[in-house]
């Protein structure tokens, strides 16, 4: 039999939210005033989180729902919060009753931006709707659409992922000097994921070579320390001729280098002199 929530006088009800994040961690945080174990995960009590009210509709429209409080808990610091590792974030809300563990999911969503100010944090929500906004179709394009290794591609991750040592590193251009097996020159596109240090299981950029470092597109924290490993993944400029000649994969070529353009249907007939 469905539960009626919230049917009686008093009930032994708290709201919890859950965080998936992007880098493989999970965090709960309960309105109780103390820890709850939900589902296998620990939800650490943070009464100080209030969430707002939660639109849910039959239509088409996303729902709606955001959520405030207090970073109580070094699982909501702000130097993460700034750097990102909660944007993207899948988010569970639900109710617990805290007496019989019994719950019910009443959002599901993602983390669209964070916001902190006085040591407060606010969250935009995206609910899963937002999805069905997405144009499912693909579009023309003389360049590869699929992602590198993902998707479409058909190329195994693994076998373009290299092991890497960090020897220096400069805040001023946030570049690295590592030693890997891997050339350099392969790595421009690609990715490099951190195992150590203050950046564990955040995934950078490589946008270019300088010297034989690796410029990343994000800040990088100062006095990271010689010896942190990191995952370098190599790079592709999504073009036929690299697909063809360096990863010998143009079968799963997915684009149309040699489709007319828009400047063939403008031409037209000159006057011979």
């Amino acid at each position: 039999m469905t539960r009626t929530w919230f049917s009686g006088e008093l009930e032994t009800v708290a709201t919890f939210w859950r965080v998936l994040r992007r880098d493989g961690v999970t965090l709960g945080l309960t309105t109780h005033d103390r820890d709850l174990w939900i589902e296998g995960v620990l939800h650490r009590a943070a009464p100080g989180m209030v969430p707002s009210a939660i639109r849910r509709t039959a239509g088409l429209d996303p729902d709606s729902a955001e959520v405030e409080g207090a970073l109580s808990h070094d699982s909501l610091s702000a130097a993460d919060l700034s750097a990102g590792r909660f944007d993207g974030a899948r988010v569970l809300i639900g109710l617990v009753d805290w007496e019989t563990g019994e719950t019910r999911i009443l959002y599901r969503g993602s983390i669209g931006s964070v916001s902190e100010e006085d040591g407060r944090f606010a969250a935009e929500l995206q609910s899963r709707k937002a999805e069905l906004a997405r144009d499912p179709i693909p579009r023309t394009s003389p360049t590869c659409r699929a992602q590198f290794c993902g998707p479409g591609c058909g190329l195994s991750a693994p076998a373009f992922s290299h092991e890497a040592v960090l020897i220096a590193a400069d805040t001023d251009d946030s570049g690295l000097s590592v030693t890997t097996t891997a050339p350099v020159v392969d790595l421009v596109g690609g990715s490099a994921r951190w195992l150590d240090g203050p950046h564990a299981g955040m995934s950078m950029g490589i946008v270019t070579i300088n010297d034989g470092r690796l410029l990343l597109d994000a800040p990088i924290a100062e006095g990271l320390a010689p010896g942190l490993r990191l995952i370098l993944r190599e790079g592709c400029d999504h073009r036929l001729e690299t697909c063809a000649t360096r990863f010998d994969n143009a079968v799963n070529f997915r684009g149309e280098p040699f489709l007319p353009g828009n400047d063939l249907v403008a031409r037209y007939p000159a006057p011979q002199e």
